[in-house]
């Protein structure tokens, strides 16, 4: 009885402890979504400001603006290539440690450029314009090779895998029509278009059968000399009358 009881405990104590797992892995879950829902969503709110601005504003703070965008438009756009395209290919598992690499230059950058949009003195900020938009084109020109080359990659992939495919299907089409190579090649015995059908001793008894036999063969029955031939032209004999 006490054994069944402890048994009967340990199944509780089990459902109840799968039970909190179950719940924190939920709630875990839940709050990744959350976070990223509003990661996503204040990403969406500072690009559109920051198109705004590009668009909207002259000067350093337009230029600053531009950069951010770009900087970031180009991050992104490669770190979704590489991500998607490692699922893919884990060749790309070293271009994806390299992106992240650059990403710290990027984020650094971007961290930089934020703050001089504030910043008041504007004579200052413009005189590092020219140093800021060099390393933003380098990283962004780092960025746009490997996301590139990731295509490249999986364009290439896909180019070999059609051609095979096409291959096979080449050779499965002429394997299904093989009809067509049977009727080309003429069956045993059967001669070919403006081939003699006969040779040997069929084609001798066929010279003796011809003109040369028929004159030197008699006739069974000699024609009768008095028998003309008679043409559909000629006008019947009228039938001889006695007086």
């Amino acid at each position: 009885m006490l054994t069944a009881v402890l048994i009967l405990g340990l199944f509780l104590l089990a459902f109840v402890a799968l039970g909190v797992y179950v719940g924190v892995k939920a709630v875990g879950a839940a709050k990744r979504g959350v976070d990223r829902t509003i990661t996503q969503a204040r990403r969406t709110v500072e690009e559109t400001t920051l198109r705004a601005k590009s668009y909207g504003q002259a000067g350093v703070c337009g230029e600053l603006a531009q950069l951010r965008l770009s900087l970031r438009t180009s991050m992104r756009a490669t770190q979704d290539a590489l991500r998607h395209g490692v699922a893919e290919d884990a060749s790309l598992a070293e271009s994806l440690g390299l992106f992240e690499r650059l990403s710290v230059h990027g984020r650094q950058l971007d961290e930089e450029l934020k703050k001089l949009e504030h910043d008041p003195d504007r004579a200052t900020v413009a005189s590092l314009l020219p140093g800021l938009k060099q390393r933003t084109e380098r990283i962004t020109q780092s960025a746009d090779a490997l996301r590139w080359a990731a295509r490249d990659r999986a364009r290439r992939f896909t180019d070999d895998d059609l051609d095979a495919l096409n291959a096979q299907i080449d050779l499965e089409a002429g394997a299904l029509r093989h009809w067509t190579t049977q009727q080309d090649e003429p069956a045993p015995g059967e001669s070919r278009p403006g081939q003699e059908a006969t040779s040997g001793p069929e084609r001798g008894r066929e010279q003796e059968s011809g003109p040369a036999a028929d004159r030197t063969t008699p006739a069974i029955t000699a024609p009768d000399p008095l028998r003309r031939t008679a043409y559909p032209w000629q006008k019947t004999a009228r039938p001889e009358t006695t007086n």
